[in-house]
């Protein structure tokens, strides 16, 4: 079964409040690495591995690090075929 884009979308923001313990109301359309404390290098490890967990999807080298954003997320999962 395959989520719609809405529900993907959902996921993705899920995975961004959970890796980054913020709170739900954090508006994330112009978060960026470094824009906000728990956004370093930690919590950009523990981001791509909460999104690879929950679209069961496996970043290489290049694409962890491009992961600069949120919007940068959105594209990377729509390069894997991800409606969102």
């Amino acid at each position: 079964m395959s989520n719609t884009p809405e529900q993907s979308l959902e996921r993705l923001k899920r995975a961004f409040y959970k890796a980054l313990e913020l709170s739900e109301q954090t508006e994330l359309s112009q978060l960026a690495y470094g824009s906000i404390p728990e956004w370093d290098s930690l919590g950009h490890m523990a981001l791509v591995s909460e999104v690879e967990d929950t679209f069961s999807i496996e970043f290489n080298t290049e694409e962890v690090i491009n992961f600069s954003s949120f919007e940068v997320g959105i594209q990377l999962l729509r390069s894997r075929e991800i409606e969102i």
